[in-house]
């Protein structure tokens, strides 16, 4: 059973800073702030006050703000202290508010717990909730903006209205249970045939959305491949705008993956060095090569670096799928204009630094990144899973439908079980450990 009493946690990050913030949230904190303050505050008011001890020794001297239930974070009363940043103050304030709320049973919160709180009290859904933690964790700034726009619930929007969809599908499955199927078949057939095929539509495009923003949040992984010494490292350099990898002339030199992170119009990129794939008698560089092959099936996108002056077909097999650049690196050397063949392979020069930003571009326009969408949000593996098993549900039912003399109850079924997979998503229909696991993740406080 969830233990709801009081909860109280340090919402600062973890070391010395100008200030710190200790928050508490509770169905009633009336006596907590008497204890404190030997007053109630005022909902929404800045109070500047002593903050004092069992012994009434003065810790420290801050600002105290109520925030009254329901119009609060958590749904519940909110007291939020903010003191100097000192690592031995904050904690002092901690349990200052443990000692005088003992009558209460305060007690420290769990990770996630206030952000729980405000999920459980319909203060927020639970793709928003997931939402404030992808704000913190965000590693680039198109992550961070996307991460707002699904906190402010627009995806959550989105996922309503399929559901809305599948319920109106559902009224009128699920009315004609108890009718014979030559009635289903006369009446209603080709109106349950559109409507579903519109949901497959519907779900088809949300799920590529979905598949974005998971790329937003983790970054796209971007791995330079070819045969030795046509450049590989040089273009890693060029585009992280440092000397990350080792270069030189002689064959071979990469033996290891090299990693760097980047970021072209805000957006994450994970570039991966990799050695060059040959024939070799070298046992070291043998275990390279392999590792080569290892990152090229995990590619998210490929850059395959062939040497412009010599080009010969690279013997690597590619996984299907995975989207390739051929870029014509040393263009410098053949002192050309850089332009884009016929062929789609990108002419650049890594050492003199030409084609660069025709490569970025490509990157992005290549996974589908290239322009700035306001209705583009960060998601998640949980939620596409969840679209995936919604959408099969609606193709088995468009299966069941087209049948000579569909059955309904095995039609009204799959529609039940598309639903309750968007319910998941916005956590409608949730188990405890599944919540548990989502929120366990978050840091204490938040």
């Amino acid at each position: 059973m969830y233990d709801n009493s009081p909860i109280v946690a340090i919402s600062t990050a973890t070391g010395k800073g100008a200030i710190g913030i200790v928050r508490i949230s509770g169905k009633d904190l009336s006596i907590l702030m008497m204890n404190l303050f030997g007053k109630k505050l005022d909902d929404r008011r800045v109070y500047y006050l002593p903050f004092k001890n069992t012994k009434n020794l003065i810790i420290d001297k801050g600002i105290a703000i109520f925030f009254k239930s329901p119009k609060s974070f958590t749904g519940e009363d909110i007291l939020e202290l903010q003191c100097h940043g000192g690592i031995v103050v904050i904690h002092e304030i901690l349990n200052l508010c443990i000692d005088h709320g003992k009558d209460i049973g305060v007690r420290i919160s769990e990770p996630g717990e206030f952000t729980k709180r405000a999920f459980l009290n319909g203060r927020i859904d639970l793709a928003q909730a997931e939402a404030i933690a992808d704000i913190i964790d965000a590693v680039s700034i198109e992550a961070s903006r996307s991460a707002l726009i699904a906190l402010s619930g627009e995806p959550s929007k989105v996922i309503n209205k399929l559901s809305d969809e599948i319920i109106k599908l559902r009224v009128i499955v699920e009315a004609n249970i108890d009718f014979s199927e030559e009635d289903i078949i006369l009446i209603e057939k080709d109106k349950i045939i559109t409507a579903l095929e519109k949901i497959s539509q519907n779900l088809t495009t949300f799920i590529e959305k979905t598949k974005q923003g998971i790329t937003l949040k983790n970054g796209i992984n971007v791995v330079i491949a070819g045969e030795p010494n046509v450049g590989k490292s040089s273009i890693l350099n060029a585009l992280s705008e440092e000397e990350i990898a080792i270069v030189t002339d002689i064959p071979g030199t990469t033996r290891d993956k090299i990693i760097n992170e980047i970021s072209i119009n805000g957006i994450l990129i994970n570039i991966i060095d990799t050695a060059g794939i040959r024939e070799s008698n070298d046992y070291i560089e043998n275990i390279g090569i392999k590792k080569s092959l290892e990152e090229i099936e995990k590619a998210d996108l490929i850059l395959l670096i062939k040497d412009i002056t010599e080009q010969k077909k690279p013997n690597i097999i590619f996984p299907n799928g995975v989207p390739i650049i051929t870029v014509l690196n040393k263009a410098d050397i053949l002192e050309k204009k850089i332009h884009i063949t016929k062929n789609d392979e990108l002419i650049v020069s890594a050492t003199k630094k030409i084609g660069l930003d025709v490569l970025r571009k490509t990157i992005l326009e290549t996974m589908g990144l290239n322009k700035t969408e306001e209705s583009r949000w960060i998601s998640r593996e949980r939620h596409l899973f969840c679209l995936i098993d919604a959408l099969d549900h609606i193709k088995t039912a468009t299966i069941y439908t087209l049948e000579k003399n569909p059955q309904i109850d095995l039609i009204a079924e799959e529609l039940r079980l598309s639903h309750k997979n968007l319910a998941k998503i916005t956590g409608q229909f949730i188990t405890d450990d599944i919540l548990d696991n989502i929120f366990s993740k978050f840091c204490i406080g938040k």
